[in-house]
């Protein structure tokens, strides 16, 4: 989907000085920190990366990135006076940065005739990359302000697999109905691997269940589901509409792996029941799983699907109680942007009506 395009918020080039000073600053404070080992501008960092991704305060990027802006506006007018002039900066300001940043590169970028310059090759060469590299900076910028749009921004969801069919659309039509334009990035994955990626900061909420307990991570209770023991139509306890769990004790199970909350879960309800499920086949889906129960290879435990399949029959657990809690969670501590922070409360108003009839 696309945004609309926002009127960027205008830079102060007042501020720039302020910035180069302060570059310089950090500069020196790492030049003393250093106790007298020299740090080679453009050097890999400790993590073998380019000089890009280099932090040193020394490094190329620290040392030149303040300075980039105003060279471009030099290079375009072929004069400092009007190049000043556009930019809202004093002329000395632009003459010293232009040097310092020859100075600095130990090369000549213009040839000067009075207040007239023209690029040099080397200068030439040299804006083409730093006309590149301010084009990704703006670009970066206008998506990162586009996503924080609080009509048009993005909120990277995610939830499980077996909320996919028919819980999630419907969340996401009832919000969109005050949201129409907020865009979603949506991922579908099993619990354990969704708490990487909101530790890893790729997602903003995520439905999941169980409900987490990380001191890392914010998670409120939203509903609970029940589950069911499916069985193929032809079983033994077919016939019946509730069973205890302890009457399964005998029989052969298909679960989710090992690391999905759902498996966790069938593990836990068993034990309670007195016994550990003899698993023969593990999945990724809630529905693959009902498909081995139609071709008799097994039970499972599962939530009620989104469509009726045959072959098999879902029995009501009457004991232990057969539930899972869903909730919802977030990185303590992350900030949210508009968007994010509306969908977290739709969300949170949904208590108890997250789940379809």
């Amino acid at each position: 989907m696309t945004h609309e395009q926002r009127s960027r918020k205008p830079v102060s080039w007042n501020s720039y000085e302020e910035d180069m000073a302060a570059a310089g600053a950090l500069g020196a404070q790492g030049a003393q920190s250093t106790q007298g080992v020299e740090v080679a501008k453009g050097a890999k960092g400790a993590n073998g990366g380019a000089g890009a991704a280099d932090l040193d305060p020394e490094s190329w990027p620290a040392v030149l990135a303040p300075r980039l802006a105003y060279f471009a506006g030099v290079a375009r007018h072929e004069h400092v006076t009007r190049a000043a002039q556009d930019m809202g900066v004093p002329q000395s300001t632009l003459s010293r940065a232009m040097v310092r940043l020859e100075q600095d590169l130990d090369i000549a970028l213009f040839a000067r005739r009075g207040r007239t310059v023209s690029l040099t090759p080397a200068g030439r060469t040299f804006l083409a990359s730093v006309e590149r590299a301010l084009a990704e900076v703006e670009r970066a910028a206008e998506s990162v302000r586009a996503d924080a749009d609080p009509a048009s921004g993005k909120v990277a969801f995610g939830f499980l697999h077996t909320m996919g069919s028919e819980t999630v659309p419907a969340l996401i039509r009832a919000f969109r109905a005050d949201h129409p334009r907020v865009r979603f990035q949506l991922v579908q994955n099993y619990g354990e691997a969704m708490m990487e990626r909101l530790r890893a900061g790729e997602l903003d909420l995520c439905l999941t269940s169980p409900v987490p307990d990380a001191p890392d991570l914010v998670a409120r209770r939203l509903d609970e589901q029940r589950l069911r023991l499916v069985v193929p139509d032809d079983h033994r306890l077919a016939g019946r509409r509730r069973v205890r769990l302890a009457e399964a004790a005998d029989e052969t199970f298909v679960t989710l792996e090992p690391g999905y909350g759902l498996r966790r879960i069938t593990d836990d309800l068993c034990a309670e029941a007195g016994f550990r499920p003899r698993v023969a086949f593990e999945g990724e889906e809630a529905e693959t799983l009902r498909g081995l129960v139609a071709a008799g290879l097994g039970v499972a435990l599962l939530p009620p699907p989104a469509v009726a399949r045959p072959g098999v029959v879902e029995l009501t657990v009457t004991a232990p109680r057969a539930v899972r809690e869903i909730g919802v969670a977030w990185l303590d501590g992350h900030p949210d942007t508009p968007p994010v922070a509306a969908f977290k409360r739709f969300l949170l108003s949904r208590r108890g009506q997250l789940l379809p009839d």
